[in-house]
């Protein structure tokens, strides 16, 4: 097993210094100094919060649009908001991005005990396993650490997209224990919630059972390794791509997409499939 301190750069040497980082967090420290910029100064947690899920999703946007150019720009805007938050703590006495790096250092050596300790793991499933059992564990140290325990769904904020809370609920609710014996057992569920849609007696009953549906295909999704967030993503994406060529056929007739009959519309989807 590799030590902590041979950890490499991911190219088979040591890692090397990182003096770009350094630089940038020294620019971020100057810009919030008296003498600094007074919009950097004024900022605090939560008036930049917002910044920090916008610069993650243009990051995600660029990753999937395969731009590794603004990928590196985007990337650039998402640790900005990591070190600018992480000086606002500084300057508040709270922590700094040094405790910011040693932290998540320290948690991912833990979470990989298959590669810095003593456990083994032959493919990513077997890794997602451990990293949820050591999840658990710390969560329970740190329960019996606390006046007051935290319930298990709390560290998942109600901030996230829909699906993706999802996932995580359904991820620390399995690792707890709360989970079917089979994937078959997954897609009885499916069909239980479907068929209660189905049987709605009104629009909010239907709501909420569309809503069990979508959760109930959240676990298919985890139970076949699949990224259900990330799969509804790439879905949408592919309807984009071939709307705009509906779109576009239209336009080169000289009408508008919304004077195309069904077939007209279902014929051009079936080209643009095809072009994929």
């Amino acid at each position: 097993m590799a030590e902590h301190d041979s950890k490499g750069n991911g190219q088979g040497g040591p890692a090397s210094s990182h003096k770009a980082f350094d630089s940038f967090v020294e620019t971020i420290a100057a810009l919030r100094a008296p003498d600094g910029c007074p919009w950097d100064r004024e900022q605090t947690h939560e008036s930049i919060a917002h910044n920090m899920i916008e610069e993650a999703f243009e990051a995600v946007d660029a990753i999937e649009s395969g731009d590794t150019a603004h990928l590196r720009e985007e990337l650039g805007d998402v640790l900005l908001q990591v070190v600018l938050q992480s000086q606002i703590a500084a300057d508040a006495g709270e922590f700094t991005i040094d405790d910011v790096c040693r932290d998540v250092d320290a948690k991912m050596i833990r979470r990989h005990p298959h590669v810095f300790g003593d456990r083994t793991a032959s493919d990513s499933a077997e890794v997602l396993d451990i990293w949820d059992s050591v999840k658990m564990q710390e969560k329970q140290s740190a329960d019996a650490q606390a006046s007051e325990r935290a319930g298990l769904l709390e560290g998942v904020p109600t901030s996230f997209p829909a699906l993706m809370q999802a996932q995580k609920i359904s991820r620390k609710a399995a690792a707890a224990g709360f989970e079917w014996d089979d994937a078959d057992g997954v897609w009885r569920k499916v069909a239980e919630e479907i068929e209660e849609f189905k049987a709605a007696a009104n629009a909010d009953e239907a709501e909420d059972e569309f809503g069990d549906i979508l959760f109930a295909l959240v676990n298919v999704a985890r139970w076949h390794h699949v990224d259900a967030e990330g799969a509804l993503r790439r879905s949408c994406a592919k309807f984009r791509r071939r709307w705009s060529f509906i779109e576009g056929a239209a336009w080169a007739k000289g009408c508008d997409v919304s004077e195309l009959s069904m077939d007209e519309m279902e014929g051009l989807w079936q080209q643009a499939k095809a072009r994929e």
